[in-house]
């Protein structure tokens, strides 16, 4: 082998004396002074010029949401800002025999409301949520899809688990009746991929579609994906958010003894409890946030009401532990950083966080110090609140409809608070909101997901204004 390399280097092939002639006349006409052409510098559709293509500015048009506290995005918000929980005692699965007894479950949910009866068999609960919220977020919109290039909208959606309750019923079919008695399509009713794969075949989208399960960062990770492919001009429009629907013995169960949940059971409503100094776990919940993202050149050609625009994304990983947040809470810094970059802002711009918040003793404290580190002083001029508070974490499906509640905020000037805070935390000492709404116009605000793996995720919405700030 040694000597076949020597040999190679001694005596050139025919590509390597191929691309050396290239280069000798490329000198050569170089030498001559002659104009070599330049490849030809793609522009954004409907643009002409000349230079680097702008990057796309992406805002948002549409929303829709299915989640503990209403069926939309207008009973969602009206409790938030009220200050209602949505958790309660466990109906969907025993849990008698758990220290965690209480979840945040959507009540209500007729999947025939959104799908005929035939494909809602053929889907499992967390694929049945996003396509309700996904055509929910589409009629907001006002867009036609009919009259829209499918093969320029596509979909990106983050869960967690995807069709865990399935895979609990499939296998005691298994085991009480035997394997060929169990549901033909418990496979694509199961796999995390299939509810977006639902949306796109259901809403007849043919262009960029993905799943994105970074754990409790996957919605916002998604969310981040799809401005990024707007902005690539792979699409010009996105749905995308997040879905889940884990409520499930199995899926308690591995939480619990993971001793992650709340054991407040004789008090549901007050058992979430972000940046409280009783907080002792979060509550499992159940839901999807979508939203319609667009180019802004797109929803202006078809007059669309525009709610925010997403101006920052940030992605990071703490590279430290599978379950723990890094103690210093630099990976949550670097991501929230890199999101306030990317929308080329300060952070003394931000107005608002929408915090992880997840009514943890480790989570909210080391949150609350990358804030401080990275804000400084401004950190106690911030308003912060956690939406976990009222509706408990929707794992995968949370960043979904913080997004919402962001979005909300925006464009309705009023922040939600942070219930349940009542015993000040002396490691959690900045603004949360406590109990009450407030009123607040919110120019920047950022969004933040961390996940197990310490996998990170940060957007930051604007209020839209015509020319970039």
């Amino acid at each position: 082998m040694r000597q076949a390399r020597a040999e190679r280097g001694n005596h050139p092939d025919a590509v390597t004396t191929a691309v050396d002639k290239q280069i000798n006349e490329l000198l050569g006409s170089i030498v001559k002074g002659e104009k070599q052409k330049k490849p030809a510098t793609r522009t954004r559709p409907g643009k002409s010029g000349k230079g680097k293509r702008e990057r796309q500015r992406v805002v948002v048009t549409g929303m829709g949401a299915v989640t503990p506290l209403g069926l939309n995005v207008d009973d969602f918000w009206r409790g938030l800002v009220e200050g209602k929980s949505g958790i309660a005692r466990t109906t969907l699965c025993d849990t008698s025999d758990l220290s965690c007894q209480i979840s945040g479950e959507v009540k209500g949910f007729e999947p025939r409301n959104y799908l005929d009866h035939k494909e809602a068999r053929r889907m499992a609960r967390f694929s049945q949520f996003l396509v309700a919220a996904a055509k929910m977020a589409v009629e907001d919109s006002g867009m036609n899809l009919s009259r829209e290039d499918a093969d320029r909208m596509g979909v990106l959606v983050g869960n967690g688990i995807g069709g865990l309750p399935d895979v609990e019923d499939g296998f005691l079919t298994m085991q009480e009746k035997g394997g060929m008695r169990m549901n033909p399509f418990f496979m694509p009713i199961i796999l995390p991929n299939m509810a977006a794969g639902q949306v796109s075949l259901i809403l007849g989208l043919k262009g960029f579609s993905s799943t994105i399960t970074t754990a409790c960062a996957a919605a916002t990770q998604a969310i981040c994906d799809a401005v990024e492919v707007i902005r690539l001009n792979k699409a010009d429009v996105m749905v995308a958010g997040g879905t889940e629907a884990a409520i499930t013995r199995i899926g308690i169960a591995g939480f619990c003894v993971m001793r992650a949940l709340t054991s407040r059971n004789d008090e549901p409503a007050r058992a979430s409890r972000p940046f409280d100094a009783r907080r002792d776990g979060f509550i499992p919940s159940e839901g999807a946030g979508v939203l319609i993202l667009e180019s802004l050149e797109h929803a202006q050609r078809r007059g669309a009401r525009i709610y925010a625009e997403i101006s920052g994304v940030g992605v990071s990983s703490d590279a430290y532990h599978v379950t723990a947040p890094d103690s210093d809470g630099s990976g949550a810094m670097r991501a929230m950083r890199w999101a306030i970059g990317d929308a080329g802002l300060k952070p003394e711009d931000i107005d608002y966080i929408n915090a992880h918040g997840t009514s943890t003793p480790l989570n909210d404290s080391v949150e609350t110090l990358a804030i401080k580190r990275l804000f400084g002083d401004h950190a106690y001029h911030l308003a912060i609140s956690s939406t976990k508070s009222m509706i408990g974490h929707l794992l995968g499906a949370s960043g979904g409809v913080e997004a919402i509640a962001v979005t909300k905020s925006i464009a309705e000037g009023v922040i939600h608070p942070t219930v349940n805070y009542e015993f000040p935390d002396p490691d959690c000492d900045l603004d949360y909101v406590p109990n009450v709404a407030r009123k607040k116009d919110v120019r920047a605000a950022l969004s933040n997901s961390f996940g197990f793996g310490g996998q990170n995720a940060c957007l930051v919405f604007r209020k839209f204004e015509e020319k970039a700030a």
